[in-house]
């Protein structure tokens, strides 16, 4: 659905982004991480045909963002992180102005938008003012107008910055609602975001892209060992050490904490060495109760840390000269 091949954005002496390659499948939620100024806003801009690319190539449902910028427009809903929306209108207003904008039929215009008005929740406020409404349902409006057309492609930059809690969660649930019906690329850089609605994940890095895979293969490719929890019901902590110790494949113990007879261990295994089942068999066997027993994923957020680790000031840079440099390449 969506196909970038060294794609690069030049902005005189700065390269905001660097030959970048990756495809996104029909029907997938994908999240599009970067530290700030790393080349996020850039891309997507450029996937909408707002600004075209110094060199490379990205398509959509087929259609080159160069070659035929109004089929891609037609099939893409945009969300950037201010919504694009006229305080001076009421809600129903503006998304009649953008129905008719985007070529809905007249016919159908007003059922698309009681559709979308429900989706999105914003039906209580039609009649209201755009600039009374709170950020949050603002918001909503946004995604309202990006799905009026019922797009292939929904491309979100930041959807909730700014939100308060309470709308964050709302809004991420609506995001997961729209999931079946769209190929969604989600920008952001608030990682717990992207665990519970994506199922792939593109990060970049100074304009390059670092990583492109599920959150699970990331796991197991960056740490390469086997990290187990287990939970063992016994009085004697150094004795269950030991033992976990001797397990073919184990190469160290942490004895995490004891809760009421409840001793719980981190284990890591040696690199490719599965030893959940040994450490099953050692428990059992020497006539312990084994309560839990599960692997542990790295987080999202040490995950990024870890394959952005390396994106560096340029040697003799001020922090704030890089800063200012990121963020004029991102809002070009």
């Amino acid at each position: 659905m969506i196909k970038v091949e060294g794609l690069t954005k030049r902005y005189a002496r700065n390269v905001a982004v660097d030959n970048i390659s990756f495809e996104i499948e029909k029907g997938q939620v994908v999240g599009f991480l970067g530290p700030n100024g790393a080349g996020k806003t850039t891309t997507m801009r450029i996937l909408t045909c707002f600004m075209p690319p110094t060199a490379g190539t990205a398509s959509i449902a087929g259609f080159d963002v160069q070659q035929n910028p109004m089929e891609v427009k037609k099939r893409i809903g945009y969300l950037p992180e201010t919504p694009p929306l006229y305080p001076d209108m009421e809600v129903v207003e503006y998304l009649d102005f953008v129905g008719r904008i985007k070529g809905i039929p007249a016919a159908d215009l007003a059922k698309r938008i009681n559709e979308v008005s429900e989706k999105c929740a914003v039906g209580d406020v039609r009649t209201k003012l755009i600039g009374k409404l709170s950020k949050g349902y603002r918001q909503r409006v946004g995604l309202a107008q990006a799905i009026l057309h019922n797009p292939d492609v929904l491309i979100l930059d930041e959807p909730t910055s700014g939100l308060d809690p309470h709308q964050i969660i709302e809004t991420r649930d609506l995001i997961k609602g729209l999931a079946g019906d769209h190929t969604i690329i989600l920008s952001t850089h608030i990682l717990p975001e992207v665990e519970q609605i994506c199922e792939k994940v593109i990060i970049i890095a100074k304009g390059k892209v670092v990583a492109t895979d599920s959150v699970e293969n990331l796991t197991s490719r960056l740490r390469g060992s086997e990290q187990v929890a287990v939970e063992v019901i016994a009085t004697d902590a150094a004795a269950v050490q030991l033992k976990l110790e001797q397990v073919a494949g184990v190469s160290r113990v942490m004895h995490k904490d004891t809760k009421d007879d409840r001793l719980h261990f981190t284990v890591e295994s040696l690199e490719g060495r599965h030893i959940r089942p040994g450490i099953a068999r050692a428990v059992i066997e020497s006539g312990w109760n084994l309560n839990e027993l599960h692997g542990m994923a790295l987080s999202l957020e040490e995950i990024f840390l870890e394959l952005t680790a390396s994106a560096k000031p340029p040697e003799g840079a001020k922090p704030q000269q890089e800063a200012a440099i990121a963020q004029e390449a991102e809002s070009k």
